[in-house]
């Protein structure tokens, strides 16, 4: 994330320290978390500012609710949380956004900065172009490394039909793959 996440939570002079336990766990709740909150939310609005408001309404909304401490997934939990609320945010994105998430993708891992930047363009747009219901499994599967069972709760599908919708749209990229280096092979590229 770029930009940091700042959640201010003011504890009342007057409440115990209670209240001021609650609100480090709160803090430290929202420090090792929203990192994957906001990845949640960029896979979703595909926009950096909206995922960051995404992620500061679930923070908000969460802190409301005050049962932070009963949540036993808290990761699970979060990303349902995080993914609804940027689902509301959600807008077709622009040519300027894309070239924004292009160069927010520079800190790449190791996979990603083996592969040749053209190739990792390609890859982007081709996931882009995936149909929603496919391309959506996939980001939380594969690029924010949630597991099935927390991406079918994300989704509200069964774990099934997600790994049929991953495994689908990575036959749909590897086969465009394949079509793309024969095409390369042909020109002499």
């Amino acid at each position: 994330m770029q930009n940091a996440l700042f959640l201010t939570i003011e504890a009342d002079p007057a409440h115990d320290e209670a209240a001021e336990d609650a609100c480090e766990s709160f803090a430290g709740l929202v420090e090792r978390h929203s990192q994957f909150v906001y990845r949640v939310a960029l896979a979703v609005t595909r926009n950096p500012q909206d995922a960051e408001d995404a992620v500061q309404e679930s923070f908000l909304q969460l802190y409301r609710g005050g049962r932070w401490t009963e949540i036993k997934d808290q990761r699970g939990y979060l990303a349902r949380v995080a993914w609804r609320m940027a689902v509301r945010r959600r807008k077709p994105r622009t040519e300027e956004q894309e070239i924004d998430l292009q160069i927010a993708a520079t800190g790449a891992s190791p996979e990603e900065s083996a592969m040749g930047r053209e190739q990792e363009g390609w890859l982007h747009t081709a996931i882009d172009q995936l149909p929603e219901k496919l391309r959506q499994p996939l980001a939380l599967a594969a690029l924010w490394e949630l597991k099935l069972v927390e991406v079918a709760a994300i989704l509200g599908l069964p774990e099934g039909t997600v790994r049929r919708r991953i495994h689908t749209a990575r036959q749909m990229l590897k086969r465009q793959l394949g079509e793309r280096k024969a095409g390369n092979h042909e020109t002499g590229k």
